[in-house]
């Protein structure tokens, strides 16, 4: 460049941090702000196609206006002692106290004993449009129940439920994004031993999800997508986790260029144009894995596609522009006090990178196939992996009062109470459908919904020739037992002619939801697997690289998902996962595992170029293992950080991605991959140039050696 031009292009990075440190300015609370628009009513995440569906949209009109059950549940305080006539009168005369009050909406149910006398209930009917202020109602409705004497008083049901999530999910944003940070930071500042370079680092990641929560506000805002609890969390952990990974990879690449160039310019362009394709490649997997949720049939899947699509094209663009030009304006000070020298070795033959390329040299066979048989004895696990769905005493981690509550309600009434199976049939076949309804396996009462919304008092409700008839079930809603009910008694309904009946509520959407997952896991994995190898087949210009990088990830996702149906039932207790969770753990580990064979492989090619496969595949592990394997480190502890949500869901993605992130970086990116390639040599790059290059003789460049010019790749 010429020297005229020097203080001109000093205006360019300026430019680039005044200008995110004004966007980071007043798009940073958005990151705080994503909760006022987000909504964790699990009835607007179904399937869109399922009979449950249908079944919600016909039931409004059922409704003077659409409410939330909570079930108030007393009990002796004196262990298996029955409550008489006064206790009855008293939990009667607090429901009835509650009516009118804010929040609740329509009748108040009287209290009615269990058949064994040791136990009331009694339902209130909430008004579905609370938010923020439902964990504030149904404490309300435990104050006045807690008025009844000699009783301990619960409070149940869907509504409970969620105030509880609610609260689990309060503070979400501030919590989870200084776990995080904090994570983060101290894991660079331990392995930097730097002070500016973390900080730059995190400032660059901060305004990278500022950005993003910004632009999902406004589209949440306007309807355009949808925002629940778990997606605001995981936009956050992905947005940080991403941000951070390919700041180190170009981090590092700008240090090692600084050893060959005296000029940070000239070190930057250099660091820039290797960085460039993996970084976008990189992005590029995990971008299109998540859109390509947009094929689920479920809705928060679909909502976390195009959310954590935006939150990854936000750290990138942070990333190949504030972070270099930050680190321009820097130069050798951004990683002080260890700053590189020029003429300082980029690769050599000590250390723990250079010992394990040697091992890979010396026995690639051995290596690969030890590992081999590692993972798929792993793997071998994963048919014990129950997705069918988790029961509600296992939603949350903690000890959640409306678990507690269900728990006693189950103990003294049917387990469908308060959650029943609702259907919708036409009125001429009303009384057939009760018929058939009632002579299932597994229900236990059967009654038509009337003008007066009390079953049996009065004639029933008739809304466009269609009534509904809800059916208690004997098992818990959220039980496979009740799944089980719901199927035999569609099958029973749906035989009644003329009646076009339909069969929905909690147990019927929870086997919906859970059938849709199936099908999503059909439909979508193959299409990630395909969007990954499209990608890698034009970054490595080859056809069987990209095949064996594909095959490895895919084999890392099955070993983690079989460890992890040992820990989450041996360690954790769970006794199954989310239907969901197999889907996400597969999208985000596969999408970003692969990140870290981008990483390796795009500089094995690079060096391949030169030296040739053997040498290529030493030096590219050696040279980039450091930073890789801080990258994943920094990933699987930030998706660590999902773990401060009570939530199982939370719990069980952030163990699968953190796990099967370190056992990607550590086994098959260290091990596995290098030794392959070695065993196979330049074939592995089959049909590209490079597999038709002949090989550079043993020695032809001594460890450490550089070629007086380095092609761009």
């Amino acid at each position: 460049m010429p020297i005229a031009s020097r203080p001109v292009r000093w205006l360019i990075p300026v430019f680039l941090v005044v200008v995110w440190l004004a966007v980071g300015g007043s798009l940073g609370s958005y990151a705080g702000k994503l909760g006022e628009v987000a909504t964790n009513d699990q009835a607007s995440f179904l399937p869109q196609s399922a009979e449950s569906t249908r079944v919600v949209e016909e039931q409004e009109p059922f409704s003077r206006q659409e409410t939330v059950p909570a079930i108030v549940v007393w009990t002796s305080d004196k262990d298996g002692a029955e409550l008489g006539p006064e206790a009855l009168q008293a939990a009667t005369a607090a429901l009835a106290s509650l009516k009118g009050g804010p929040g609740v909406a329509g009748e108040v149910s009287p209290a009615l004993p269990a058949k064994d006398g040791q136990a009331l209930q009694g339902i209130v009917q909430l008004d579905s449009g609370l938010e923020e202020e439902l964990p504030d109602t149904v404490a309300r409705i435990q104050k006045a129940a807690d008025g009844v004497p000699g009783t301990q008083a619960q409070v149940a049901g869907p509504a409970a439920s969620q105030a509880d999530l609610s609260e689990a999910f309060a503070g979400i944003d501030g919590i989870l994004l200084g776990v995080a940070l904090v994570t983060v930071l101290v894991i660079l500042l331990l392995v930097y031993r730097s002070v500016l370079l973390p900080l730059a680092i995190i400032l660059g990641a901060v305004f990278s999800l500022g950005v993003a929560c910004a632009i999902v506000y406004v589209l949440a805002d306007h309807d355009i997508v949808r925002v629940d609890g778990q997606v605001q969390g995981i936009l956050s952990i992905l947005v940080i986790g991403a941000a951070t990974d390919y700041a180190l990879l170009l981090t590092a690449r700008f240090r090692e260029e600084l050893g060959r160039h005296s000029d940070r310019w000239t070190a930057m362009r250099a660091a820039l144009r290797e960085s460039i394709g993996p970084i976008v490649a990189s992005a590029a997997t995990v971008a299109l894995g998540l859109l390509a949720l947009l094929l689920s049939d479920l809705t928060n899947n679909r909502a976390l596609g195009p959310v954590g699509a935006i939150g990854i094209v936000c750290a990138v663009l942070s990333t190949l522009t504030f972070l270099p030009a930050v680190l321009v304006l820097l130069g050798r000070t951004a990683y002080w006090p260890a700053k590189p020298k020029e003429g300082e070795a980029v690769s050599g033959s000590s250390g723990i990178w250079a010992r394990i390329a040697a091992l890979v040299d010396r026995a690639p066979r051995k290596v690969w196939g030890i590992t081999l048989v590692v993972l798929l004895a792993c793997a071998a696990f994963v048919p014990t992996l129950n997705s069918k769905g988790v029961p509600l005493e296992e939603i949350f981690v903690n000890d959640a009062p409306s678990v507690a509550a269900q728990q006693t309600l189950s103990k003294h009434f049917p387990g469908g109470s308060g959650s029943p199976a609702v259907m919708i049939a036409g009125a001429g076949q009303a009384e057939k459908v009760v018929e058939a309804a009632e002579g299932v396996e597994g229900v236990a009462d059967v009654s038509v919904v009337t003008a007066s919304g009390r079953p049996g008092d009065g004639e029933p409700l008739v809304v466009d020739g269609r009534v509904r008839i809800d059916a208690t079930l004997t098992s818990a809603a959220d039980s496979d037992e009740a799944k089980e009910t719901v199927t035999r008694l569609r099958d029973a309904v749906h035989a009644v002619p003329g009646a076009d009946a339909l069969v929905g509520g909690t147990s019927a959407q929870q086997y919906d939801t859970q059938k849709t997952a199936e099908h999503d896991r059909t439909l979508i994995v193959p299409v990630v697997l395909l969007i990954i190898l499209v990608i890698l087949i034009g970054l490595l210009r080859s056809l069987l690289m990209p095949l064996l990088l594909v095959a490895t990830v895919a084999l890392n996702f099955l070993a983690t998902l079989g460890i992890s149906s040992l820990v989450f039932q041996h360690v954790f207790g769970f006794s199954g996962t989310d239907s969901s969770v197999p889907l996400y753990g597969f999208v985000f580990l596969v999408a970003l595992g692969v990140d870290y064979n981008i990483f390796l492989m795009s500089r094995v090619r690079e060096e391949s170029l030169i030296h040739g496969t053997r040498q290529g595949v030493l030096r590219g592990l050696t040279t980039t293992g450091g930073v890789i394997t801080s990258a994943g480190v920094v990933l699987a502890a930030t998706f660590a950080a999902l773990g401060v949500i009570p939530l199982a869901f939370l719990v069980q993605i952030a163990f699968i991605v953190a796990f099967g992130v370190l056992l990607d970086t550590l086994v098959v990116r260290s091990l596995l991959v290098p030794a392959l390639v070695r065993d196979i040599g330049r074939v592995a790059w089959w049909p590209g140039k490079l597999s038709r290059e002949p090989e550079v003789p043993a020695g032809h460049h001594g460890p450490g050696a550089e070629p007086a010019e380095r092609p761009a790749s």
